[in-house]
This record gives C-alpha cells, structure tokens and sequence, in this order.
C-alpha cells in the first residue's frame, strides 16, 4: 500500500508497526511450531500468528531488524519504527507503548539515522516477491521490447 499512497500522494498512518512484537526480535521459529489460540484472551504469541506477521517470512524481517539494530547499539524496535518512520508517505506511527520505558524507547527512534548498507540489509529481507506477471515483465528481454532498448535494468519493486 506504500507504493500506491506514494504514488497518489497520499500520507500514510501505520498501526502495528513492530508487527505485533515481531520485529522487536522476541520470537524465533520456535514460536511458529507452538499451537496458538484466536480468542480475544490469547497470549501475544498468539495474536501475532492470527493477524499474520509472525511467519516465516516476518521472522526472516525481524532478523534482518535485528542485525541493523546490533550494528548500530540500539533496540530493535527502534530500528522497526526508525525504518517506518523515513517513508516519506508515513505521516506518523501508532506505537503501542506498554510502559514508560518503551514509550521512551520509541521515541528515540527519531533520533536513528541509516547508511546505505542498513537500508540494503532491510530491504532485500522485506523486498515483496511479486510472481508472474510482474517478475516476468522486469525481465530485460521483455523490458527491452517494451522500451526499444535491450540494456534496461530494471529496478527492483520495493514494499516502500
């Protein structure tokens, strides 16, 4: 939805934007295997599997996450709403604070500048795999016979 709201000039408010927990780091592949439950009164853990992001693939981000996070001497969580907060389409970010500290924590966030090769770890473990037709239609061949030019790179499609 990034893309499209950049694209259209829309500013963006995202909730969730620690994925219910999972780019904070607390969970590992374990947490996938462990049964869950859906009612109102599930644990975290739970809430996370029933509402999608913690999966393989959000668990694949979160390390990613983490990494940065260790480079640079700071939470995760404060890399996750670092990293959401310089889109230029977020407007601002719902946090959901619990305490104090976290509160605290998340607002340092703003303080959080990136190199290049933070910005590359993050992105290519969060890129969006699109599926046919779009891989097909980046493909230089089918580029080159849409532009006239058979040397087009294309770039890749970013989740933001």
């Amino acid at each position: 939805m990034l893309p499209t709201a950049a694209d259209l000039g829309l500013g963006v408010v995202p909730w969730a934007p620690l994925g219910g927990g999972v780019l904070t780091g607390k969970y590992t592949t374990a947490d996938l295997a462990t049964p869950g439950s859906d009612a109102p009164a599930g644990t975290r853990r739970d809430h996370a599997k029933a509402n999608g992001t913690l999966t393989t693939r959000g668990l694949a981000i979160a390390d990613a996450v983490v990494d940065v996070a260790r480079q640079l001497g700071v939470t995760s969580a404060q890399v996750a709403l670092a990293w959401t907060l310089r889109h230029p389409s977020v407007v601002s970010s719902l946090i959901g604070a619990r305490t104090p500290e976290q509160l605290q924590q998340n607002i340092s966030a703003l303080d959080i500048t990136f190199d290049e090769s933070h910005l590359h770890t993050l992105h290519a473990a969060s890129d969006i795999d699109l599926g046919f037709p779009h891989e097909f239609l980046m493909r230089p061949m089918v580029r080159g016979v849409t532009t006239g030019r058979t040397t087009v790179r294309p770039r890749p499609i970013r989740a933001w």
